[in-house]
């Protein structure tokens, strides 16, 4: 094992010890990226710059400065700006082009010492769950080189579940940091829309989008919260008996894989033997809700704000060029009729709006009503599907839309802004899944603090086998 293996709170006092350099953090990144080229994560990726970052954090570490992520390999989204790297939003468009200036958490990140590794694979301009990106080609997954490693921030899962990083910031819109996390095997945290800075980001929709950590525990996706987002609200400790969590049967635990289900069964007893109440609660209304709510506010909105984000951030490019260069039959088939009288009416938008206000009391009464402080459920209904099952997947014998498919237990509470957290509970047909809490707005801190005991209480998933 080497250090990259490591959670961040290791690596650091290895770092802060002269135990290991940040060059050794590098040059295991580079060996694992060059020894893992099929899986496609990289779009940018340079190793010398690599080096001389970390020759730059090594000397300051011996001057004894110390930050919390001082020395540590983090990988970014593409469509996350750092400046002298391309952010490209996985399309033609965009590809190549370097920003002018580092996002507002790129910026954070730099702050708190972080070298960033380069920028990983997604799904073309964030609108999709498979990463099957035909400009930069599919990411793969690291348990399954077959199998899609989820969406749209493929790359940041892939990259952390191959172990080439400790940790990568991917964006989520309806489960696009939860589902690559359960699908690779890791920890992966939405936090509530607006806690993070979107400055510098290619957005699909301000209401919706927001960036999240994806790491090894969710203690590192704790502490990449705190440098993202400025908080310093200090450890926070859950004791897990007596706490009450929600099991919301319909739709959630509805319609799974068999081997998936039964795992996540035996992790709902786990939980009620060290003293959680689990609680059954009924959400009616919830899935029609949500449908009304998720793809009229992202199409609708991404007309606006990602004009604005190519205008305000000087990328040189028009929403309709960009639009006529898509190269993905799946993102064109969803974005490219927008600016040719396939937009959302105005009055649709309004009523998807409401529908969310609507979505956001029924979540309220639901924690309310019957004292709970999170919702527990599987992160995705099934496993892995195949690279190229880009339209339909198999769902116990039926044919079910992929996109629908893998967003059902993420898409709700993004569409209601709620925070939401995955865990890696183990493997259904040999390939990892996950467990997800969902909480209520603003209780971030919290949430993380819950599923952070939750984790520690449940036996060690199976680990993916490392280069040394």
């Amino acid at each position: 094992m080497h250090a990259i293996d490591l959670p961040l709170s290791a690596i650091r006092k290895l770092l802060d010890g002269a135990s290991v350099s940040s060059l050794d953090l590098a040059e295991a990144c580079i060996a694992r990226s060059q020894a893992c080229r099929d899986l496609n994560v990289w779009v940018s990726f340079d190793p010398e710059a690599l080096r001389k970052e970390a020759r730059d954090a090594d000397s300051r570490l011996a001057a004894g400065e110390r930050l919390p992520l001082l020395g540590i390999p983090i990988a970014l989204k593409d469509n996350i700006e750092a400046a002298g790297m391309a952010c490209g939003a996985g399309t033609a468009s965009l590809s190549g082009k370097k920003p002018n200036a580092d996002a507002e958490l790129v910026a954070r990140l730099r702050a708190a010492g972080a070298v960033i590794a380069g920028k990983v694979g997604m799904h073309e301009l964030a609108f999709g769950i498979t990463n099957n990106n035909a400009v930069t080609g599919a990411v793969r997954n690291p348990w399954d080189r077959t199998r899609i490693p989820g969406g749209s921030s493929g790359g940041s899962g892939a990259v952390v579940g191959a172990r080439i990083v400790p940790a990568s910031i991917g964006t989520d819109t309806g489960g696009s940091v939860r589902v690559p996390a359960a699908l690779c095997g890791v920890s992966g945290f939405r936090p509530t829309v607006g806690r993070v800075s979107a400055q510098g980001i290619a957005p699909i929709s301000l209401t919706r989008d927001t960036a999240g950590p994806l790491a090894y525990t969710v203690a590192d996706c704790t502490l990449l919260d705190e440098v993202m987002t400025g908080a310093k609200s200090g450890p926070m400790k859950v004791a897990l008996k007596g706490l009450r969590l929600g099991v919301p049967r319909l739709p959630f635990w509805n319609d799974l894989e068999p081997e998936l289900e039964q795992v996540a069964e035996s992790a709902l007893d786990a939980l009620r033997q060290v003293g959680i109440e689990l609680v059954d609660v009924d959400m009616p209304a919830l899935s029609e809700l949500s449908a009304s709510v998720s793809l009229p506010v992202a199409l609708f909105e991404f007309v606006r704000d990602m004009r604005e984000y190519l205008e305000v951030r000087g990328r040189g490019v028009t929403l309709e060029e960009m639009i006529a260069a898509v190269g993905s039959p799946d993102v064109r088939g969803a974005v490219g009729t927008l600016l040719t009288g396939g937009s959302i009416p105005e009055d649709v938008y309004e009523s998807a709006l409401q529908a969310r206000r609507q979505m956001q009391a029924l979540y309220k009464r639901t924690f309310e009503l019957h004292r709970i402080e999170a919702l527990v459920f599987p992160t995705t209904p099934r496993v892995a599907a195949f690279i190229g099952e880009d339209e339909t997947v198999d769902l116990n014998g039926a044919q079910q839309p992929t996109f629908g498919t893998f967003i059902r237990n993420t898409d709700p509470g993004s569409n209601a802004s709620l925070p939401g957290v995955t865990i890696p509970l183990g493997l259904a047909n040999n390939l990892p899944m996950g467990m997800a809490l969902d909480g209520p707005m603003n209780s971030d801190r919290r949430l993380l603090a819950i599923a952070e005991a939750i984790q520690a209480a449940l036996p060690p998933p199976p680990q993916l086998e490392t280069l040394n």
